[in-house]
């Protein structure tokens, strides 16, 4: 799956989702200012993933979606079904994934 990902273009997807909701670049303003918002939507700024967080918390919707339509080039729900599943087999593939394991390898001698 990793292999296949696309370059993502975030501000691509903030500005639809932005737009979807009726939402300003104003709106934003008890996250990010309007300049940094208008940033990111042109590609200018690269978020923090507690930024995405914040901006998807004003927008009401969940960060993986404006990070699931940031890879992807029409956001159609055919694009977005096929890429969650390239996701979905990833993650099973992980043999001894545990996220609140801690770190068992030894270093080496």
């Amino acid at each position: 799956m990793s292999s296949k990902a696309s370059v993502p273009n975030f501000g691509k997807a903030l500005r639809a989702v932005r737009l979807e909701r009726d939402l300003s670049q104003e709106d934003f303003y008890e996250v990010s200012g309007r300049t940094y918002v208008s940033r990111l939507e042109n590609n200018g700024a690269e978020p923090s993933l507690n930024k995405i967080v914040q901006l998807a918390q004003v927008m009401g919707t969940h960060p993986l979606t404006l990070l699931t339509l940031a890879f992807c080039s029409k956001g159609t729900p055919a694009e977005v079904e096929r890429l969650l599943d390239g996701v979905k087999e990833e993650i099973a593939s992980f043999k001894d994934l545990s996220l609140g394991r801690r770190d068992r390898r030894r270093p080496g001698p």
